[in-house]
């Protein structure tokens, strides 16, 4: 008799460049800052400037394929330098030059799974959080200490399917308002017989 288990850690498989190799396993990740009552933003902006967040968000997501609602592009402004930007949006006239545009979170990460890359980062924002999130392996959670106003919420996770991997914390100072906490969150695995 043959017995197996199968372990589901991973919601996506793409197709490797390897001529003998089925798939390559790629992570999907979140990278978020979100104050304790969830709050991502407000009027398509950040409710807070914390410079040492910024340095976070670059130094992990740096080289790596970032993808992101047309929303959050047109906050940015531009694209983010070091790193390959995909779109999401339905107009699918939009186009820019320092992005690929793509009408679904699926065909965006089968792009950025084309990278030379096993991490794939969701930057946001709240409506494309809400539907990658069943898709999600790993969540960078900046957790802003306070309770904000906004508009952008970053969906609720379900406890009983996250861990909490690592935890920093780092205390308000004259640059950073806001006390915070850098939290990496990993989906719990699902181990079937």
């Amino acid at each position: 008799m043959n017995f197996g288990f199968w372990i589901c850690d991973s919601r996506f498989v793409g197709k490797s460049k390897i001529r003998n190799l089925k798939s390559k396993i790629v992570i999907i990740s979140f990278i978020v800052a979100a104050s304790e009552n969830n709050v991502i933003g407000k009027d398509n902006k950040l409710p807070w400037c914390l410079p040492t967040d910024m340095r976070y968000f670059k130094n992990v997501t740096w080289g790596m394929p970032v993808i992101m609602g047309r929303k959050s592009y047109e906050s940015l402004g531009k694209a983010l330098k070091g790193r390959t930007n995909i779109v999401v949006t339905r107009n699918k006239d939009w186009k820019v030059e320092d992005a690929q545009a793509v009408q679904t979170i699926d065909q965006a990460v089968t792009l950025a799974s084309q990278t030379d890359t096993k991490e794939i980062f969701i930057i946001g924002g709240a409506e494309i959080f809400r539907s990658a999130l069943p898709s999600a392996d790993r969540i960078y959670l900046t957790l802003v200490h306070g309770n904000f106003d906004g508009d952008a919420f970053f969906p609720g996770m379900e406890p009983g399917e996250w861990k909490l991997a690592s935890n920093r914390d780092c205390v308000a100072d004259d640059k950073n308002p806001y006390a915070l906490s850098f939290q990496v969150w990993e989906r719990k695995l699902l181990i079937l017989l």
